[in-house]
């Protein structure tokens, strides 16, 4: 009988090939994570020296990126963006995280709170439950910006001005790119609490204090410059305006609800335009701005007059603040200058 023939050996390629292409992928993705870190380094650098050469100071005492293998995190310790009219922004920690495959959309978490300082009152420091931030669209004029806080303390420092709130439940900022160059800017705060002898205390008592804003910006690729000041006169010049399409302020059963109106920027860097509100409790919302010192008691008077004849039996009276030539007017009563934009 003849010999069989010995059987053939069964080729081990395909037990060998998934693991060879998963090492391949694996070296692969490590080389693509480790460049998208030097590009993440290069970039924040950079943006730093943007801001340096425009007038800003920006800082922090040390810098680390990790996240691999499929997030890049940033963690900067005192950091600081301080403009050159006197604002500005700290952190003890600022931690930042994207996604590998979303590289341009960034979270931002301050967990040991931060620090703002105003070019009059002074810093202000902020701690709560939870502080963070995301943006993305970095493309676009405005990005698309989002700050929210929870269970927030706000404690002005030794020899700064005292802030308005004590407190707030919750605060929600967000900014976002619209169509026709158009950016809008909304903000809200929940059960704020006033701080005692200030302004909103006065109206508020112990009542807990509401804030929102929703507004719309046109001709947002015209908001360009080194500073806050010469980007809105670079926006205003171009045309740019505000439309304001809801706004208020509640403390208790007394506030103002603000329902319309358009605001530009002078040349003074004052608000010129006219806003239709809406004055809950009007007598005691006016002697507040005249304790406060906002307005004088003798125009404090002549306003509440004005505003108790609108009111008559209603819950609310109705008028309409006027901002022009550096003036604001509440009816047909002068009260004070414009609020100053910069």
């Amino acid at each position: 009988m003849p010999d069989t023939a010995p059987p053939r050996k069964h080729s081990r390629l395909g037990l060998y090939l998934p693991f060879a292409i998963l090492l391949v992928a694996i070296v692969a993705w490590t080389g693509y994570w480790f460049w998208a870190r030097i590009q993440t380094r290069e970039t924040l650098d950079l943006q730093a020296q943007a801001l340096r050469a425009a007038g800003y100071e920006v800082s922090w005492k040390t810098r680390s990126l990790g996240g691999y293998p499929f997030r890049m995190d940033v963690t900067l310790t005192e950091a600081v963006v301080r403009d050159p009219s006197g604002w500005s922004l700290s952190a003890p920690r600022l931690e930042g995280e994207a996604f590998m495959h979303a590289l341009g959309h960034w979270m931002l978490a301050t967990p040991q709170g931060l620090s703002f300082n105003r070019p009059v009152g002074g810093p202000v420091e902020v701690t709560g439950k939870l502080l963070r931030a995301s943006f993305t669209d970095l493309d676009k004029r405005p990005p698309s910006l989002s700050f929210e806080g929870v269970d927030l303390a706000f404690a002005a420092a030794p020899g700064a001005q005292p802030f308005p709130l004590t407190a707030a439940g919750r605060v929600e900022f967000h900014l976002r790119p619209g169509p026709d160059d158009e950016g809008g800017v909304f903000l809200k705060v929940d059960a704020g609490k006033a701080r005692g002898g200030l302004l909103l205390a006065r109206i508020a008592g112990d009542k807990p204090v509401a804030i929102r804003w929703n507004s719309t910006l046109s001709k947002m690729s015209a908001m360009q410059g080194a500073n806050w000041p010469a980007m809105v006169r670079a926006w205003s010049t171009a045309g740019g305006a505000m439309k304001l399409r809801d706004a208020g302020i509640g403390a208790g059963d007394a506030g103002v609800e603000a329902s319309g109106g358009q605001l530009t920027v002078g040349g003074d860097g004052r608000a010129r335009g006219v806003l239709d509100v809406s004055i809950r409790q009007p007598v005691r919302v006016v002697e507040a701005l005249a304790q406060s010192g906002v307005i004088a008691p003798e125009t404090a008077q002549t306003a509440s007059a004005v505003l108790a004849a609108r009111q008559g039996g209603a819950d609310a009276a109705a008028a309409a603040i006027t901002f022009e030539a550096g003036r604001a007017t509440l009816g047909p009563v002068a009260i004070g200058p414009a609020p100053r934009v910069y």
